[in-house]
């Protein structure tokens, strides 16, 4: 007979995160961390994961077409030691955008992320402490000043099986602790990612996240802003990691570094990942 408790769990994680999309993590596209295994004994280095991302933006509006056609990203995570009731882990990611502006292929920005965080296991779910750092910067374009941002907060994890079907649940939130041409106060996020078998190596998959952004009225008196993502695709298994391909669409709040504009498009791409 079906857990009802669980079955209740399930669909209120999907509806929650279904409405903040609907509304609307902005440059997104980053694997989203999960709960891991519980190990028998502390330990040290026992995961590691590497991700690579690229894809083609499609239907951008008006003159941002020429500064938005391709994204990738590039990084890992590791847990440094765990500790039995937790762990301790680092994530890093390189993200690059690229236009044709001055070439058919033009980068025109960078993004550095780096996070830390401290965990502790709680039943079926995880909580963290979370130190979250991103750096944005334009490539072969000058700019005197710094745009970035700190933020620290919390990170619920918790992961719920309904027969084959996998189903992954995030929700961060984080006080902006120091900011360079930004507006943000806060940041919180919803992600959602759910995974089913269809053959022994081959599954399929939908990734969405919806995030939103506080900002101090005295810089700006653009409120709250929403952005977020949803994809769907097929997922092939291999010896030592997996291929991802999919398509999707996304808001992105203040796509681009020196502006506070969000911009919105389709698209289509693949994904290298570890696990």
């Amino acid at each position: 007979m079906p857990d009802p408790t669980r079955s209740l769990t399930i669909r209120a994680a999907l509806a929650a995160c279904l409405l903040i999309f609907a509304a609307a993590r902005a440059a997104a596209q980053i694997p989203q961390p999960v709960v891991t295994p519980t190990p028998s004994q502390p330990d040290f280095l026992p995961r590691y994961e590497f991700h690579m991302t690229t894809y083609k933006l499609t239907s951008v509006e008006d003159d941002a077409l020429q500064r938005f056609d391709w994204d990738a990203h590039f990084g890992g995570s590791v847990d440094l030691v765990d500790y039995v009731v937790g762990r301790a882990a680092l994530a890093v990611d390189y993200e690059t955008v690229l236009g044709h502006e001055q070439r058919p292929f033009d980068p025109n920005q960078d993004v550095y992320t780096l996070e830390g965080s401290v965990s502790g296991r709680a039943g079926g779910a995880e909580i963290a402490a979370v130190f979250h750092h991103v750096s944005r910067h334009l490539t072969d374009r000058p700019k005197l000043f710094a745009v970035a941002w700190n933020t620290f907060g919390g990170r619920l994890l918790y992961q719920a099986r309904a027969a084959d079907t996998t189903i992954d649940v995030d929700l961060d939130v984080g006080k902006v602790i120091q900011r360079s041409f930004v507006d943000y106060t806060w940041i919180g996020q919803l992600g959602v990612q759910v995974r089913r078998p269809i053959a022994s190596r081959a599954g399929v998959f939908f990734r969405g996240n919806g995030q939103l952004f506080g900002t101090d009225d005295t810089l700006s008196d653009r409120g709250s802003q929403l952005g977020g993502f949803a994809e769907a695709g097929l997922r092939i298994e291999g010896a030592a990691g997996a291929l991802e391909m999919f398509a999707g669409v996304e808001r992105r709040v203040d796509a681009y570094p020196t502006e506070r504009v969000a911009r919105q498009w389709g698209l289509a791409g693949f994904r290298l990942i570890s696990r």
